[in-house]
């Protein structure tokens, strides 16, 4: 480039520059003040300081999240945010867990899945690429978390999955999409040898035995398995407590193997003494007696009056009449416990579409009806967290089929959820 050419550039940019000035009453009246005060500032910074400060601002903006190693990376630290609905109708502060947003299954099962796998490989019971083949007795969620990552990890399709033959037909679907054999067995009570668990054990028992079979079976065992609570105690307490400055006043949740409450609770009772624990159960279910008054009984479950051979409720996922060591590992740090009916239960799904948009789950639906009773008994003031567990996507052919299409429904009061009823709901 030329001097006329440098002379007649540096000319144009001077007179556009004393142009915008002229004019910068009529287009840009607080133009002049903000490059004053931006150059003042600047100014009265020393070169050394104006770095740091730079450098400072930087790290503490917030951003992308850092790039993760597969699918497993994509579990946990799921977001917490305040249901506005429920909150502005209770005067407390009531936050849901976004479990429904683990990046493997979708569910607050993604985290016990991992930690099972995880754990049997510490402990040599599963090799990847070797044939091994994980079993496990579930209602779908935690079957769908283990195909994912079973695959993820390198077992391929090995994935035996054994389920009630009444639960939503889309998780055994999705099962299968995701490469595992699953069997749908009539529901039985856990002492014969036919119920989903009984029989997922039996066939981990069958392959390892086996001579001809090319890998071991492994019973993921997700009732029992420590690795369950273990992983809400690494994970979802240590969460909860972060993203709420340790400060919090309830904390909610349901229990079908029992290893979310146990687990949080665990965590959060030592730092929050004065946190209380609730547990969260349907109707059918014998754990609200067990953490009321000690002994595991329900009404609906009594000999004559039993509808059908398992917990009797529409909810899955949630709700046992026996005991299990993943209950029992925090059934001392639960402080009350809340029975929520069927109609209740779809009554609130159906409140939490209309006012805030949240399509979840049977057993989200429980946790949030709990924490409204919660936020009732605590008064306005207090803050409470429970799970959502998964989305209402898993419950479209038995749950959400119950409880119809929302529709151009706006005006539904939070009295009439508190106060649904069914034509066969018990006194």
């Amino acid at each position: 480039m030329d001097d006329h050419s440098r002379l007649y550039i540096g000319t144009a940019f001077v007179a556009g520059v004393l142009l915008t000035i002229g004019f910068k009453d009529l287009v840009y009246p607080e133009l002049e003040q903000r490059i004053h005060e931006y150059l003042a500032c600047r100014q009265s910074q020393p070169a050394a300081d104006s770095e740091e400060l730079s450098t400072e601002t930087l790290v503490a903006r917030p951003g992308p999240p850092a790039v993760v190693e597969g699918i497993e990376g994509c579990i946990g630290n799921t977001p917490l945010f305040r249901i506005k609905s429920l909150s502005d109708a209770t005067g407390c502060e009531i936050l849901g867990k976004a479990e429904f947003l683990n990046g493997a299954g979708q569910s607050s099962k993604d985290r016990v899945a991992l930690s099972m796998i995880q754990i049997a490989e510490e402990h040599g019971f599963l090799r990847p690429h070797s044939g091994d083949t994980i079993y496990e007795g579930t209602s779908g969620s935690t079957g769908i978390s283990l195909a994912s990552l079973a695959r993820a990890k390198g077992y391929l399709a090995h994935i035996h999955s054994c389920m009630p033959s009444d639960q939503a037909i889309e998780k055994s679907n999705l099962l299968l999409k995701l490469g595992a054999i699953v069997d749908r067995v009539p529901p039985a009570p856990i002492v014969e040898k036919d119920n989903f668990v009984n029989r997922a054990r039996s066939l981990a028992q069958d392959q390892t035995a086996s001579s001809t079979a090319s890998g071991r079976g492994f019973f993921a065992d997700q009732f029992e398995n420590e690795a369950n609570w273990r992983a809400h105690y690494n994970g979802t307490g240590p969460e909860i407590y972060a993203q709420c400055n340790g400060k919090l006043d309830a904390f909610i949740a349901g229990a079908g193997t029992g290893g979310t409450i146990s687990g949080v609770a665990l965590f959060l009772k030592p730092r929050i003494p004065n946190l209380s624990v609730v547990l969260a159960d349907p109707q059918g279910s014998g754990l609200y007696n067990r953490v009321r008054y000690g002994v595991m009984f329900d009404l609906k479950e009594r000999e004559g009056t039993r509808r059908r051979r398992q917990v009797d409720t529409i909810v899955e996922g949630i709700g046992i009449n026996r005991v299990t060591a993943n209950f029992e590992a925090g059934k001392e740090l639960v402080n009350d416990a809340v029975r929520v009916t069927d109609a209740q239960a779809l009554a609130m799904a159906r409140w939490l579409v209309e006012k805030d948009g949240l399509f979840v789950g049977s057993s989200s639906a429980v946790n949030c009806f709990a924490a409204v009773k919660t936020a009732m008994k605590l008064g306005p003031g207090h803050r409470i967290v429970t799970v959502l567990s998964d989305s209402g996507s898993r419950h479209l052919s038995r749950f959400w089929a119950k409880a119809g299409d929302v529709g151009g429904a706006v005006d539904t009061k939070l009295e009439d959820v508190l106060n649904a009823t069914d034509a066969t709901d018990e006194e």
